[in-house]
């Protein structure tokens, strides 16, 4: 999976005209500024199938709700036209609102040649001293307007220094504190020399470490994977297994060291609208970064796909926050105010502005997604265990595209199978083709990957109660879902 690049070209660093000493008293100028923006690669409106001019084609016709369903009707990567942001996938209203695509929360491009992260922190480092030099200019015509009032310079005194300084349990800087010591910059290449990178969280002391699928996806099939902690020991790793569908993977450091602290797990189902939340993640390759925010909404439907003509789309029934989150940021754990994690970070809904050292992609603008930890847990536990995901299915194929009001089992799945599997959950419930499903349990399905995104939040065996519409009559039946072993 591609990731974003961290190895633009940084523009010139601004540079502040000196204080005339002939002129202490004029102000000091501020620093110019080139003002220009880096441009940022479209969002692709939410899947309403592909339009006549989409260069990719139409949309798939039937694709399987259980597994594996193809990327939303539209393509990630079709030009909505002006407004929209840089951005994979889309996410679906629950009120019939129109979603613009959510992006993955991709992990930064690895640098290049003579570029790469050096230029972003060259920059700010020169953007620093810039401000000193502005500093000292002033410094200096104060100390000259000043030069014959006869003042005396004064000494602080120290009462014991930042050393001194206690931070209360429960606060941010100690949540972080403590979180950030079992939180992991993650750093995926493929053979072809292309990567990444992302974030990631000690799972076990065993050496487990929970990230997004789309981290790593670089480093499979021979690629290299490494893991560096917030102290600078970085260690070999490998994936033990990974979930497309779900956008989660696990990773096993090689040689782990015997003191790994696990990050202790909360319970998502248990959040609430307005709960504090802190992020750890790279933003934009900067590791160990903290940002907060609370949970804005809950059960937010997302799907996600790389933009890619070969991807395939990811779903969840997302935590929403407001925490800050950017390209980097991938999975790494989302917390509550106790400090337990709620939430793996792994999309963001960009707006169409680019920032210091990046090209065609966005920033934050307070719309960030979380895998749920609930699921998330079960999931790393199935992959560790076995190296493959389980999917919760009802087997039954529905239509990806919105504007019907529910999910809509097509009249025929992929391939020109049975939209309806003979023997399956769907089909021993009585569902058939046409039927319109709208409610799972208390949950309102307004479209096809909103239906996927709430099964997947459940495990094979659970019961579920389906509403459907059929002819104008509406139905409610029980399903005991199904099982499908691996992303094939």
């Amino acid at each position: 999976m591609s990731t974003e690049n961290e190895g633009n070209p940084v523009p010139p660093a601004p540079s502040a005209p000196p204080v005339p000493p002939s002129s202490p008293a004029a102000p000091p100028q501020a620093a110019a500024s080139d003002g220009g923006e880096a441009p940022t690669a479209p969002i692709p409106p939410t899947p309403q199938g592909a339009p006549a001019s989409d260069p990719y084609g139409p949309a798939p016709q039937a694709p399987d709700a259980s597994w594996p369903p193809p990327p939303p009707a539209t393509p990630s990567y079709a030009d909505p036209g002006a407004g929209a942001g840089a951005g994979w996938g889309s996410s679906y209203d629950q009120q019939h609102q129109q979603y613009q695509h959510q992006p993955f929360q991709q992990p930064q491009h690895a640098p290049k040649k003579g570029s790469g992260r050096g230029g972003l922190i060259a920059a700010v480092l020169v953007a620093a001293l810039v401000a000193g030099g502005l500093g000292g200019g002033l410094g200096y015509t104060l100390a000259k307007n000043n030069d014959d009032s006869g003042s005396t310079t004064i000494s602080a005194t120290s009462s014991g220094g930042a050393t001194q300084v206690k931070r209360a349990a429960g606060t941010i800087a100690a949540v972080a504190q403590n979180a950030l010591p079992s939180t992991v910059t993650i750093e995926s290449e493929g053979t072809n020399g292309e990567g990444g990178t992302g974030t990631g969280f000690v799972f076990d002391k065993q050496g487990h470490i929970i990230t997004n699928n789309h981290v790593v996806a670089d480093s499979l099939d021979g690629g290299k994977l490494t893991a560096t902690f917030p102290d600078g020991k970085k260690y070999d790793a490998e994936v033990v297994g990974h979930a497309q569908g779900y956008d989660v993977a696990v990773i096993k450091l090689k040689n782990p060291p015997s003191d790994l602290k696990p990050l202790a797990l909360g319970d998502s189902d248990k959040v609430a609208v307005g709960d504090e939340t802190i992020a750890i993640g790279a933003p934009f390759g900067l590791s160990n970064t903290v940002t907060t925010g609370i949970i804005s909404a809950k059960n937010r439907p997302v799907a996600s796909s790389d933009g890619s003509s070969t991807s395939k789309a990811s779903y969840m029934s997302a935590l929403q926050t407001d925490a800050s989150i950017n390209p980097g940021n991938s999975g790494g754990p989302l917390l509550d105010a106790s400090g337990a994690v709620i939430g793996i970070n792994s999309a963001i809904q960009s707006a169409s502005s680019g920032g210091l050292g990046s090209t065609g992609q966005s920033g934050s603008i307070g719309l960030g997604f979380a895998i749920p930890i609930n699921q998330a847990k079960y999931v790393a536990q199935q992959l560790i265990k076995t190296g493959k995901p389980v999917y919760a299915k009802i087997g039954a194929s529905v239509s990806l595209e919105d504007g019907t009001s529910g999910a809509q089992i097509t009249d025929s799945g992929s391939g020109g199978s049975a939209a309806v599997e003979s023997g399956g959950p769907a089909d021993k419930a009585g569902l058939k083709p046409g039927d319109v499903i709208t409610k799972l349990d208390d949950r309102v399905i307004d479209s096809g990957p909103t239906l996927i995104g709430e099964i997947w939040t459940h495990k094979p065996g659970d019961k579920v109660e389906i509403t459907y519409k059929r002819g104008g009559s509406e139905h409610t039946v029980t399903v005991t879902l199904g099982s499908r072993v691996g992303d094939n």
